[in-house]
């Protein structure tokens, strides 16, 4: 046993993905591990390909090649995803609830059978809705059977009611939670940013995930809100036991609170540790400050000088 997660209890397996786009690679054989109940941060400069990634990891894109194994209870190993991988039907797993091949499927399955929810980039909520009404709305993987498909919804059944009810009183909880309960009835719109990217978190853990996928969660926070978006990801982690992978520019954040952190480089991993192992490799270090290896000595001093807790 090893002490970390990621290698000795993962959820995620990530085995040789590619993915290519006609002639450009923008993913090149990269693996590696989330933990169960851990933060991982997926870093890199620019066109790293770690938005590529994530898009592949939940659905959106097929890749090229490699293999995408995942199991809410963890415990990942060779054996499983080998007995899953010789019995798995097309599109879908048959491997019941503990594990899932993702490369095999669609990204309302994804979302819905594997419990792997996400954000993007820029912010994708539901504007002209309520605060209240996006977090209702995120929940409709399980209000739509609940409803019977519309029907017990027009006629009143009591088990709609409920699980309405139920819906409602989690999204007022996760408003609560980010410090937005009096504002349940604004428009997502009309809220400050930092308020907006707090809901959209919010948003995701509504749909009760096994693994929440944050892409750049901090991109235009100011230092104040980004010291409180940390904390508010290490508390949410505590509290309800699920396993974080972000990607992030804000070296800050990723080294307050990652357990793990994978960099990429022109689509390939370049690293793979601790933060603190990451954070005083030199191939790091070369791919964010651009220097040459005779330069590494004061890059290093410099990198790790801004990225200290």
């Amino acid at each position: 046993m090893t002490g970390f997660a990621w290698i000795d209890d993962p959820l995620l397996r990530v085995d040789r993905v590619t993915m290519r786009f006609g002639g450009l690679t923008a993913v090149n054989d990269v693996s590696f591990s989330v933990g169960r109940g851990d933060i991982t941060a997926l870093i890199g400069p620019n066109g790293a390909g770690k938005t590529t990634l994530f898009n592949c990891l939940t659905g959106f894109y097929k890749p090229t090649v490699g293999r995408i194994a995942f199991s809410p209870k963890g415990g990942l190993d060779d054996d499983r995803i080998d007995e899953l991988t010789a019995t798995a039907r097309r599109n879908s797993n048959d491997g019941g609830e503990d594990l899932y091949l993702l490369e095999r499927m669609a990204d309302f399955e994804i979302a819905k059978k594997a419990r792997i929810a996400r954000t993007f980039q820029n912010i994708r909520l539901f504007s002209g809705m309520s605060a209240l009404e996006n977090l209702i709305v995120a929940q409709h993987i399980a209000l739509t059977p609940a409803s019977g498909y519309g029907v017990f919804g027009l006629i009143g059944l009591p088990s709609y009611r409920r699980a309405e009810s139920e819906a409602v009183e989690r999204a007022k909880k996760w408003l609560e939670r980010i410090g937005l309960r009096r504002r349940a009835d604004d428009p997502a719109g009309a809220l400050p940013y930092g308020d907006q990217r707090r809901l959209e978190i919010a948003r995701a853990m509504c749909a009760n995930p096994a693994l929440l996928c944050l892409d750049e969660p901090a991109a235009g926070l100011n230092a104040n809100e980004s010291h409180g978006l940390a904390t508010l990801l290490r508390e949410i982690r505590g509290e309800s036991g699920v396993s974080i992978l972000l990607i992030e520019h804000d070296m800050a954040v990723v080294m307050a609170i990652s357990d793990h952190v994978v960099v990429l480089d022109y689509g390939q991993k370049i690293a793979d540790g601790s933060p603190l192992e990451v954070r005083e490799n030199p191939a790091v270090i070369a791919a964010y400050l651009g220097v040459e290896d005779e330069e590494l000595g004061p890059a290093e001093a410099e990198l790790t000088a801004e990225t200290k807790p």
